[in-house]
């Protein structure tokens, strides 16, 4: 029998955000590729890139967070843009700030998101733009 697809949430999406952002300032390569579902896609500087695999997606997420510890970033705040939900997915566009200890305000960037019902139930990240 068929089962009706959980339908996203704006808590849902939220919860899923705090618990990525944490993951970075937290330096938490595994808490962070658990937001995901596999395969994934991320673009950035103006390629894409499929990640199959949680191992793959680790490595990455291990190289960023080694140039975020270099830069003495301590944060990571998001705000959400817009949100658009159609049932089990939704599409994301959120402003991030990245700041060291001091305040100071490192990076600033914009990323588009969409997340899907993964197969747990829960809601995962299936393609990431950064711009």
């Amino acid at each position: 029998m068929n089962q009706e697809p959980h339908t996203l949430t704006r808590d849902d999406i939220e919860a899923l955000f705090e618990t990525y952002r944490n993951g970075f300032d937290d330096f938490d390569s595994e808490a962070i590729a658990d937001c995901f579902t596999y395969p994934v896609t991320i673009w950035q500087l103006g390629g894409g890139t499929v990640f199959s695999e949680e191992e793959d997606l680790l490595e990455n997420i291990d190289a960023l967070l080694t140039v975020l510890e270099r830069e003495e970033i301590v944060s990571s705040d998001f705000a959400v843009r817009t949100m658009e939900i159609s049932g089990s997915t939704a599409f994301v566009t959120m402003d991030w700030t990245q700041k060291r200890a001091d305040g100071e305000a490192a990076w600033q960037f914009t990323c588009d998101y969409t997340l899907i019902v993964a197969e747990d139930g829960e809601p995962a990240i299936a393609l990431v733009v950064n711009h």
